[in-house]
């Protein structure tokens, strides 16, 4: 029998070669898709003050940033569009313009890179006057009206031939809704991510800024899931997954790992976490201040995510990450 005096753990981290081999979970590029936000113009670059090292971009520029990313190995963004007021409206018209610049912008990415992976964001909120995800109707979030908006949305982003489809709304049905219209305009090659469990956090502020995207009244919890709940998330998967989902998103990553490891350990499908600006802003900021390595804790975050059980991580770090590792 072996004496409890011969087990050692620590031989098992004696030095970097042999903790890497034994490394249960890795991080790679592979892993990521970074969130990029777009506006309209020409050789704009404009610094989001609330996330260090995070820009607004016009088209031009942003095609020189994919294309850096892609020789980093970062192949997959997610790209937001920054709307100004004087094209905002209670319907989100001009989500759905195929003149609009991010519709047209779209279309110009993929066709010059053609493969790198494209995902869009389909909600009503950088569209809208009021900063909802939905249709308002006296002071109420009107949830089947919407459907038919974000409808028009989605095809018109799988018109300009993205990959990945995201529905960050929270509207009830609308994976399904999306589906329908997609495989019967013949884009049955579009994927859908759905933001399935979305709660609502404090977390977001600073990419409320990036999109100028703040609800004008009330707050977005009578739609956003309610932190206290955690099976509430498997009600949710299972809705995405009957109506048709390819990805399931947890959304924040952080303060919700427990969810993240619920659905991967009760679903088939991959599982995707947002690693949300609030996430990447109070790191910057602590790291600013010599509070913390900022390196060494963005390492340690996108493991935590990675080892709960995300197969795929969105975050702000992406870029950053892999030139560290080049």
């Amino acid at each position: 029998m072996t004496s409890l005096n011969t087990i050692r753990p620590r031989r098992n981290r004696k030095s970097n070669t042999i903790r890497s081999m034994v490394a249960e979970t890795t991080v790679t590029t592979n892993d990521f898709i970074y969130p990029l936000f777009l506006v309209d113009g020409k050789s704009q670059k404009v610094e989001i003050s609330s996330m260090p090292g995070i820009f607004r971009l016009s088209i031009d520029l942003m095609l020189k940033e994919i294309e850096e990313c892609m020789n980093l190995g970062v192949r997959a963004f997610d790209i937001f569009p920054a709307v100004e007021d004087q094209h905002k409206d209670r319907t989100a018209t001009k989500s759905y313009d195929s003149s609009f610049f991010y519709l047209k912008a779209l279309k110009e990415i993929k066709k010059q890179f053609p493969e790198a992976c494209i995902m869009t964001d389909v909600a009503m909120d950088p569209y809208s006057s009021d900063g909802h995800d939905g249709l308002v109707k006296d002071g109420r979030i009107l949830n089947d009206e919407t459907l038919e908006i974000l409808g028009k949305m989605a095809l018109a982003q799988a018109e300009t031939g993205i990959d990945i489809l995201g529905p960050s709304d929270m509207m009830d049905g609308r994976v399904g809704y999306i589906r329908t219209l997609l495989d019967k305009n013949g884009y049955t090659d579009v994927s859908i991510m759905s933001y399935t469990a979305k709660y609502s956090s404090g977390f977001y502020n600073p990419f409320r800024e990036a999109l100028d995207s703040a609800p004008k009244f009330g707050d977005k919890k009578t739609y956003q899931m309610n932190p206290a709940n955690r099976k509430e998330a498997l009600i949710e998967a299972a809705l995405d997954t009957e109506e048709g989902a390819d990805f399931l998103m947890v959304k924040p990553a952080l303060a919700y790992l427990d969810v993240i490891r619920l659905l991967k350990d009760n679903s088939c499908l991959p599982i995707a976490a947002y690693n949300v600006s609030g996430e990447f802003s109070m790191v910057k900021a602590a790291a600013q201040k010599g509070w913390l390595d900022g390196d060494r804790v963005m390492n340690e975050i996108l493991l935590s995510i990675k080892r709960a059980g995300a197969d795929i991580i969105l975050t702000y770090f992406a870029k950053e990450f892999a030139a560290k590792k080049i």
